[in-house]
């Protein structure tokens, strides 16, 4: 019985007879050796976290339709509908699926969706083969795939956020293959 609590199977039943001898070096034995992994098991985990928040990400699934500001801190893929504005010094992913109407300002944007609105972004922009954006885009850099759709102006350039609140240096429209 006390193999079964510990975890050991019995395999013969002579080995249950030398238990009801007293043995207590066995049982001793053993003791240290379910101590030990105890001990090792919070060192395994406490690691778990820091890649859980460095590598999460927040999920606005295609059945989920928002009217409102968000603000998020790392990073965000929306699928679903979103009125507003979208505000974050992390990363938007803009899914298939997905519709927004509304200002975006972020660290970084990649879209395969539809935005209706104009885009801040401190870093890159990208817009996928089947991305559909109307608005006007402020970026550090900017990515255009071939398929794209794209009407507004854009500013690229570490000085656009500054270019954009001042008149856009040049217009770039690009239409995809549409």
């Amino acid at each position: 019985m006390l193999r079964q609590i510990i975890g050991q199977s019995s395999e013969a039943p002579k080995d249950l007879r030398p238990e009801t001898s007293p043995v207590p070096a066995p049982v001793v034995e053993r003791a240290p050796i379910l101590s030990t992994p105890a001990p090792a098991a919070p060192p395994q985990r406490a690691p778990s976290p820091s890649y859980s928040m460095t590598s999460s990400k927040n999920v606005l699934a295609n059945d989920v339709e928002i009217k409102g500001s968000i603000k998020f801190s790392h990073d965000l893929i929306v699928d679903g509908k979103i009125e507003g504005e979208v505000h974050s010094d992390g990363a938007l992913t803009v899914g298939e699926n997905a519709l927004i109407k509304g200002e975006i300002k972020t660290r970084s944007v990649v879209i395969f969706g539809k935005v209706e609105g104009n885009i801040t972004v401190v870093e890159r922009c990208e817009l996928k083969s089947n991305a559909i954006l109307v608005g006007d885009i402020a970026a550090g850099t900017l990515s255009i795939e071939e398929g794209a759709t794209f009407m507004g102006q854009s500013s690229v350039g570490k000085k656009a956020d500054t270019a954009k609140s001042a008149a856009p240096s040049r217009p770039l429209s690009s239409g995809g293959g549409n």
